[in-house]
């Protein structure tokens, strides 16, 4: 199995997944404007919302890392280490942010992205 294509996929359909959280079961959802209509929202709709932004920003750096990875031919196991040292981390993330646990979502926000940093030091040491 390609570990790092694959935590591409999850890490790339988490936004996605943050989204259908905020939008699911709400009859009054206004997908003529949904955009309008996720900013109005409080509770775990709102922080199912800022997960998915949060989201789209973290994917650009762990996605460059993985391509440089491969693409550099980091060791394997090195790459496939982090890439689900990443995904764990920000499955929790999601976790953490839904369920309002503030401390806890910071923690694996800032393993993941030491995570990303750890790949691209793997790769300058080399």
């Amino acid at each position: 199995m390609n570990i790092p294509v694959l935590s591409l996929l999850v890490t790339g359909l988490l936004p996605i997944c943050s989204t259908a959280v905020a939008k699911w079961g709400f009859a009054q959802f206004d997908n003529h404007n949904p955009r309008e209509w996720l900013s109005r929202q409080t509770g775990f709709r709102a922080r199912a919302n800022a997960a998915q932004h949060n989201a789209f920003e973290a994917f650009p750096f762990f996605a460059t890392a993985v391509v440089l990875g491969l693409v550099l031919q980091l060791d394997a196991a090195v790459l496939e280490r982090y890439c689900l040292i990443f995904v764990a981390a920000r499955v929790l993330y999601l976790i953490a942010y839904l369920a309002d646990i503030a401390t806890f979502r910071t923690l694996c926000w800032l393993t993941g992205y030491a995570s990303c940093i750890a790949i691209y030091v793997q790769l300058l040491m080399r």
